[in-house]
C-alpha cells in the first residue's frame, strides 16, 4: 500500500487556548503512550502537571506555568521526529540544539507531506485537497471563527506569554503558511493552464469539424445501429 500522510496546523495561540479549554473541561490524554524508540517515557521524563484524574477547573496561569504541559509546541513535537533528540530525555542533548533539530526536523516532515491544510484558511484548505487527490467534496468548507479559543479574552501580556511558551510552533506555523500559499498559487496556476489548453483544444476541434464536408459531419454525428450496440454489449 501507498500511504499519503496530511495534517491540518493552526494559529499557534488560538490552539493552546483551545487545549487549555479542553483541558479546563476535564479532558486528559492518560490513554496517549508517548511512544518514541520502541518505549515510552519514564515518570521522571514525562512528569504530570496535576495530581488526581484530571486537571479541570486549571486557570490559564497554572497551564502555563506547568513546565512539563505537553501543549507547548505540540504541533512541532507531534510532526517531529522525536528519536533524534533522545525523545522525552531532557539531558540527551543542550535545550537549544534539542529545540532547533525538532523544528528542522518538523518543516521536513511537513514538506515531504502529500498535503496539509490550515485551519484559519478552510477555503483554500479545501481546493488544495481536492487539487492533490483529484477528490470533490460534496459541501464547501465554512470558515468558522467564532471557536472556544475565539471566546476567551486574554491581555497582551497573556499572548506574548503563550508565543514564547510556544515559539518553536510560532516559526514552524509562519514557514506553513509560506508553503501553503506556495502550494495553492502553484495548483491555481497550474489550474489556469490546464483551462487554456482545454480551450484552445475545443476551439480547435471546433474549427476542424466546421471544415468538413457536410456529408462527412452528419457521418459522424450517426447514433450507431442497435445491432453495433448489441455487439459491443456482448463483447464487454
Amino acid at each position: 500500500r501507498k500511504f499519503y500522510y496530511i495534517t491540518l496546523l493552526r494559529d499557534p495561540v488560538s490552539r493552546y487556548l483551545s487545549e487549555w479549554r479542553h483541558v479546563q473541561r476535564g479532558a486528559t490524554w492518560k490513554t496517549s503512550l508517548h511512544m518514541c524508540d520502541g518505549r515510552t517515557p519514564t515518570p521522571e521524563e514525562l512528569p504530570s502537571c496535576y495530581e488526581g484524574t484530571d486537571w479541570s477547573g486549571c486557570t490559564l496561569q497554572e497551564f502555563m506555568d506547568c513546565p512539563y504541559n505537553l501543549a507547548n509546541n505540540r504541533q512541532v513535537r507531534m510532526l517531529a521526529d522525536l528519536s533524534l533528540v533522545g525523545c522525552y530525555n531532557m539531558s540527551f542533548i543542550p535545550e537549544n540544539k534539542r529545540a532547533q533539530i525538532l523544528l528542522e526536523s518538523a518543516k521536513k516532515n511537513l514538506k515531504d507531506m502529500a498535503f496539509f491544510g490550515l485551519t484559519e484558511f478552510q477555503r483554500k484548505t479545501q481546493y488544495l485537497f481536492e487539487r492533490t487527490f483529484n477528490l470533490k467534496f460534496i459541501r464547501p468548507f465554512m470558515q468558522y471563527n467564532s471557536t472556544r479559543a475565539g471566546g476567551v479574552e486574554v491581555d497582551n501580556n497573556t499572548i506574548r506569554r503563550i508565543e514564547e511558551l510556544n515559539d518553536l510552533d510560532m516559526q514552524l506555523y509562519d514557514y506553513a503558511k509560506d508553503l501553503f500559499q506556495q502550494r495553492y498559487q502553484y495548483k491555481r496556476q497550474l489550474e489556469r493552464m490546464e483551462q487554456r489548453i482545454k480551450n484552445r483544444e475545443e476551439r480547435l476541434l471546433h474549427r476542424s469539424n466546421e471544415a468538413l464536408p457536410k456529408e462527412e459531419t452528419e457521418e459522424q454525428g450517426r447514433l450507431p445501429t442497435e445491432d453495433y450496440m448489441s455487439h459491443i454489449i456482448e463483447k464487454w
